[in-house]
């Protein structure tokens, strides 16, 4: 063997590497390196926080549209609202997010490369960022929302998301606080629709979804446990321990249960209870004999399949307005 031939060799394997790196995750790519990093800041790249966002807005609608006798063209526009009114909730609630977690975010492997974290932003850029969606969130919600519905929008879009980062510092349960900051879009769609309110519906809904937000969430926070630890955030992964997965298991059972009574109290139809409440259990039960708290990669695949089963519990909804029974 020529040994005078390695260094060329090390020389094309190193370019060819450089070559090949990997492609940015869709739809990062459409835009230039100098805007990339802001729409990694509102995570577009990552759709599940989207996804779980707008399924409370879908399910409060749904139940409504069952209720008033929506006409569908009316509920396929206010269906599209509120995945818009998602967006926009879930956008500003990550860049206000990684504003105040900048320090402990560049402290976990996973988070560390984010823009704030790696500084690719500045906080000045980032704020003035924030006051552009909110500016752009109010907007939206003074034309598509009125009354009682416009004000528990804006305090969804204002309070309750810049509160819950300051939480991870001074308690373990910011993943309780988050239950109700991510959930209020039911009570909004369920308002914008029937103009009145149901506070046994609203009261249990809100629990259903409360336990599922819990659930996925303290799943979500497994996959940082040790660095969280280092970095002094705390979640109800950590408080939890070892008795994560029995308490994962009575927020299931609760969130199920819960369901099941939402739907009794709305008169809900027999698709309602055969999909909605039967595909959530058999969903829950599969999630529960596949992840694997302790596989960072698992909690992920997990919390992902959480922004699925949304369609099934949707799905049980959608189906009793499209045939009427009752």
């Amino acid at each position: 063997m020529d040994h005078t031939t390695a260094p060329k060799e090390t020389t094309l394997l190193i370019t060819h590497h450089e070559y090949t790196k990997p492609a940015p995750r869709f739809p990062l790519g459409l835009v230039s390196e100098a805007y990339r990093p802001y729409l990694e800041l509102i995570r577009i790249e990552k759709p599940t926080g989207t996804i779980l966002m707008f399924w409370p807005f879908a399910w409060g609608l749904t139940m409504a549209a069952y209720t008033t006798g929506l006409p569908f063209g009316t509920y396929l526009i206010s269906l599209a609202k509120a995945l818009l009114h998602a967006f926009i909730l879930r956008s500003s609630a990550c860049t206000i997010n990684d504003i105040f977690d900048r320090k402990m975010d560049a402290g976990v492997e996973r988070t560390k490369h984010r823009p704030l974290a790696s500084g690719r932003v500045s906080v000045l850029a980032a704020t003035t960022y924030l006051i552009m969606q909110y500016a752009l969130g109010v907007t939206f919600l003074y034309f598509t929302e009125s009354g009682l519905a416009l004000w528990v929008a804006l305090s969804q879009l204002l309070p309750l998301f810049a509160i819950y980062p300051l939480l991870k510092r001074i308690t373990h349960w910011p993943q309780a606080w988050l239950g109700f900051a991510m959930n209020f879009g039911f009570v909004t769609a369920w308002i914008s629709i029937s103009k009145a309110v149901n506070y046994p519906v609203f009261l249990v809904a809100m629990a259903s979804c409360w336990c599922w937000t819990m659930l996925y969430d303290t799943i979500y926070a497994c996959q940082d446990i040790r660095d969280d630890v280092k970095m002094n955030v705390r979640s109800t992964a950590i408080l939890w321990g070892t008795w994560i997965r029995p308490l994962l298991i009575v927020c299931g059972v609760t969130f199920v249960s819960m369901l099941a009574v939402a739907g009794i109290l709305n008169n809900q139809g027999t698709p309602y209870f055969v999909v909605s409440v039967g595909g959530t259990v058999l969903h829950l039960v599969w999630q529960s004999r596949t992840v694997d708290l302790d596989v960072p990669k698992s909690c992920w695949t997990n919390f992902n399949r959480n922004g699925q089963l949304g369609w099934i519990v949707w799905g049980g909804l959608s189906l009793a307005v499209v045939v009427g029974a009752r």
